[in-house]
């Protein structure tokens, strides 16, 4: 039974979870052991994540004798997500800032970043096309996340959260 709302994704390990398993397709047991958490944490959010359709079984294995279903996320899987409250908003908006702060304990010293913060007046054309442009770009992540350490790459954050502001007078 899917869930209709944001609340599912406002919980900061199920954030961490969606982005691991963009990547590749992992069991619970093998996110766990990424995630330095336990199994049993690790199978209730995985869980949670597919009764919600965010996490899809992508394949079933056969591991010490017994069966293991392993989960990929799809990032579009997202918009089917249909409530959009102002409370379920701030949950996720809180998760998605409380994941960044959390990586941004690991970020790595000398190396080129993009920092950008700013509440702006622009043109409802900028607008539009820096949307467009910040969905491509996250489009073109995800399509390019690989399974954690795979050689040739570079562990990365990517937080997006461009949204209109109310005019408050």
């Amino acid at each position: 039974m899917p869930h209709d709302n944001l609340r599912v994704l406002a919980h900061p390990l199920r954030m961490r979870i969606l982005s691991l398993l963009t990547g590749t397709a992992l069991s619970a047991a093998e996110a766990a052991r990424e995630l330095d958490d336990t199994q049993a944490n690790i199978s209730y959010h995985v869980r949670r994540l597919h009764e919600a359709g965010l996490l899809e079984v992508a394949e079933e294995v056969t591991i010490r004798g017994g069966r293991a279903k392993r989960y990929r996320h799809d990032p579009d899987s997202g918009r089917r997500l249909t409530t959009r409250s102002p409370a379920e908003e701030q949950l996720l908006t809180k998760a998605i800032a409380s994941e960044l702060m959390r990586r941004a304990e690991s970020r790595a010293p000398g190396r080129r970043a993009s920092l950008t913060d700013a509440e702006l007046w622009v043109d409802p054309e900028v607008w539009a096309r820096v949307l467009e442009r910040a969905s491509e770009l996250g489009h073109e992540l995800h399509a390019a996340a690989q399974p954690p350490r795979t050689p040739g790459t570079v562990r990365v954050s990517a937080s997006l959260a461009l949204f209109e502001l109310a005019d408050v007078r």
